[in-house]
Order: structure tokens, then C-alpha cells, then sequence
């Protein structure tokens, strides 16, 4: 797993998702491993599958807080709003609100579905992933 996280730093992460694979070979598909397995294939723009895989995750880990963190980040990818604003507060709450990146990533889901409307998206609207360690992300928005 140290090894998978050291190559999602180096943006290496197609060698990130082998590396994952061996430690689920190895450890088993845990919440830690399902998460890291979601993550790495929704920075390879894998949308579909990171979902799978953190909604495993979170099934299996019902208080694993990066697991639940990361889905919104693919829910807000995706531009499901109003899923990635419950799933941002469920992560809140079990984090009992002590991460800022998750608080931040609320926010965004709230304003995000209060803006929501088919004229408010735009392609230039983009998203990035950014490792804080510990198994979080912090989704962070341009436009």
C-alpha cells in the first residue's frame, strides 16, 4: 500500500493500481484497499469503476471516512450534486468535522446543488484529486 501511495504522488498511477492489486492480493480487499483501488482508477478517469469499488468499500467499512470522502469526489465528477452532498456529510459527520478538506468538499457539494441547473454546467468546469495522506483527498475545483 506505501508503495501504491508513493506512486499516486508521483502521478504514476496505472503503476499505483498494480501495486493496490498486490497488496488486495496480499491483504485482502479491505476498505483501505478497495478505497485505494477506487482512487487510483478515478485519477485514471475510470469513473465507472472507482464508484464500484468505493461503494464496496464503504459497504464493507461503514465508518471509513476516506472511503466515503473519495466517493463524493467521483459523485462530484460525475456531477451527482445531491449524492455527493450526502455522501460529503456522512463522511463529516463520521470524521465528527475535523478534516477541513471534507468540510470543503460540502461546501462545494452544497453550493454546487444549489447552483445546479442544466445552464450552470459548463465543460470548463474541472475538478482535481489531491493526496493529504492517511488515506484522504481533497477535491479541489477551477473553472
Amino acid at each position: 500500500m506505501v508503495v501504491g501511495h508513493r506512486l499516486m504522488e508521483a502521478g504514476e498511477y496505472q503503476l499505483a493500481l498494480r501495486s493496490y492489486l498486490r497488496a488486495a492480493g496480499t491483504h485482502g480487499m479491505t476498505p483501505e484497499t478497495l478505497t485505494a483501488l477506487g482512487t487510483a482508477n478515478l485519477r485514471l478517469g475510470r469513473l465507472g469503476q472507482a464508484e464500484d469499488l468505493l461503494r464496496s468499500a464503504t459497504r464493507d467499512g461503514p465508518d471509513f471516512v476516506p472511503a466515503w470522502n473519495n466517493l463524493g469526489v467521483v459523485l462530484m465528477e460525475q456531477r451527482h450534486w445531491g449524492e455527493a452532498q450526502q455522501v460529503f456529510r456522512r463522511a463529516f459527520a463520521l470524521d465528527s468535522g475535523e478534516t477541513d478538506s471534507i468540510r470543503e468538499n460540502l461546501r462545494l457539494a452544497i453550493a454546487r446543488m444549489e447552483n445546479s441547473g442544466y445552464s450552470q454546467a459548463t465543460n470548463n468546469d474541472s475538478f482535481d484529486l489531491e493526496r493529504r495522506g492517511g488515506g484522504r483527498y481533497v477535491l479541489l475545483y477551477s473553472q
